[in-house]
C-alpha cells in the first residue's frame, strides 16, 4: 500500500468517483482574511504618520536613535503594504500552472518583509549608529524628540493591541501568545505583532539612549541606542524568516488537527488500518491532505466509495480549511480535491 501521489493535474483512477473541484473558501476563513486586513491597515497608517513626524523630529535635533527609529517606522509601512499584496495575489483562484491556488504566496512576501526587517530596518540602524559614534554631533535640545516618541508609543501601542486581539482570538484557552504565533499558519497578523513588539521595545531604547545622553552629557549613547535598536530588529527579522521560511517550504498542519483527523478516519467502519496522514499547509485557510488508508478486504468497491465519500464529508465539515484529500488504499486508488 502506498499513499497516492498528486500530479499537479490529478485525475482519479478509472471507475472512481470523483467530487466536485476544491470547496469555496468558508465563512470562517473569510473573516479571518478581514481580520487580517483590519490589523494590517491599522498597522500601515499608524507607521506611515509616525515615520513622518520620526523624520522631522530627527532633523531638528539630530538625533541618531530618532533617525533609526525614523528608519524603522518607515520600513514598516512598506512590509505593511507588501503584506497586503500578499493577501490580495494569494486569493487568486487556481489555474493550470497552479492547480492547488496561490496560497503559498502570502508566505512568500512575508518571508521578503522578514529579509527588509532585517537588511533595510536592522542593518541601517546598526551602520547609522556606528557611523554617529565615530561623528557624534553635539547634544540638542531633546523636546521634540520625547513628544514624537510619546505620540509613536500611542500609536504603535494601538496596532499592537489590535494584533494582539486577533492573535487572542485565535489562540485555544491554554495557550500563550507566543505558542499562538509559533502555531499560526497566517503571517500577515503575527508579522504586524512582532513588527510593533520590536517597535514598541524601540522606541523604550530611543527614548532612553536620549535622556541618559543628556543627562551624562554624552554624545556616544544616543548613537548606542540606536546600535541597539537594529539588534533589536535583526533579532525580530530572525524570528520572522524562521516562521515564515516554514511556512514557505512546506509547514504540516496542527498535531492536535493530525491527530483528530486520524480519529476520524479510524472511526469509519469500512477502514481496517491507518497508514500515512500526510499535511501541508497550501495558505492560511488551505491545507492538502494525503491519508493511506486500508478498507476492510471484504468490501465491494462501490462500498468503499461511499466510505470515502463519507469519510471526505466528515472531515471537511470539521475542518472547512482542508480543501485537497488524496486516498490511497490496496486495490484502490481514488483523488478527491
Amino acid at each position: 500500500m502506498s499513499p497516492a501521489h498528486s500530479p499537479k493535474t490529478p485525475e482519479p483512477d478509472a471507475g472512481a468517483a470523483s467530487t466536485p473541484a476544491s470547496a469555496p473558501a468558508p465563512v470562517d476563513a473569510a473573516s479571518k482574511h478581514a481580520g487580517a486586513k483590519k490589523v494590517i491597515y491599522a498597522a500601515l497608517v499608524a507607521n506611515f504618520a509616525i515615520a513622518i513626524s520620526k523624520f522631522v523630529a530627527a532633523a531638528f535635533t539630530g538625533s541618531a536613535a530618532m533617525l533609526a527609529e525614523g528608519v524603522h517606522s518607515l520600513v514598516d509601512t512598506g512590509n505593511e503594504y507588501l503584506l497586503l499584496v500578499g493577501i490580495g495575489r494569494s486569493q487568486r483562484a487556481p489555474d493550470e500552472w497552479h492547480p492547488f491556488g496561490y496560497g503559498k504566496t502570502l508566505y512568500f512576501w512575508a518571508l521578503i518583509v522578514a529579509a527588509s526587517v532585517f537588511s533595510l530596518g536592522g542593518g541601517v540602524s546598526i551602520y547609522h549608529g556606528i557611523t554617529s559614534m565615530l561623528h557624534p554631533k553635539p547634544l540638542e535640545d531633546p523636546t521634540w524628540n520625547y513628544i514624537v516618541l510619546g505620540v509613536a508609543a500611542l500609536f504603535e501601542g494601538y496596532s499592537w493591541h489590535v494584533s494582539k486581539v486577533e492573535l487572542v482570538a485565535r489562540k485555544h484557552p491554554e495557550e500563550s501568545l507566543w505558542q499562538v504565533v509559533r502555531r499560526s499558519k497566517d503571517p500577515s497578523v503575527f508579522t504586524v505583532f512582532i513588527e510593533d513588539s520590536a517597535a514598541l521595545t524601540g522606541i523604550a531604547i530611543a527614548a532612553l539612549g536620549i535622556w541618559l545622553g543628556h543627562i551624562l552629557n554624552n554624545p556616544y549613547i544616543d548613537p548606542a541606542a540606536s546600535i541597539l535598536i537594529g539588534v533589536v530588529l535583526l533579532a525580530a527579522a530572525v524570528v520572522l524568516g524562521r516562521e515564515t521560511g516554514s511556512l514557505l517550504v512546506g509547514e504540516s498542519a496542527d498535531r492536535a488537527m493530525v491527530q483528530q483527523l486520524r480519529k476520524i478516519i479510524s472511526s469509519d467502519p469500512a477502514v481496517e488500518k491507518i497508514g500515512h496522514l500526510l499535511t501541508m499547509q497550501m495558505g492560511p485557510n488551505d491545507i492538502l491532505l494525503v491519508a493511506e488508508v486500508q478498507f476492510r478486504g471484504d468490501l465491494a468497491v462501490d462500498t468503499v466509495e461511499l466510505a470515502v465519500c463519507r469519510l471526505e464529508s466528515a472531515i471537511k465539515a470539521q475542518y472547512p480549511p482542508i480543501r485537497h484529500i488524496y486516498f490511497g488504499s490496496t486495490g484502490f486508488r481514488r483523488t478527491a480535491s
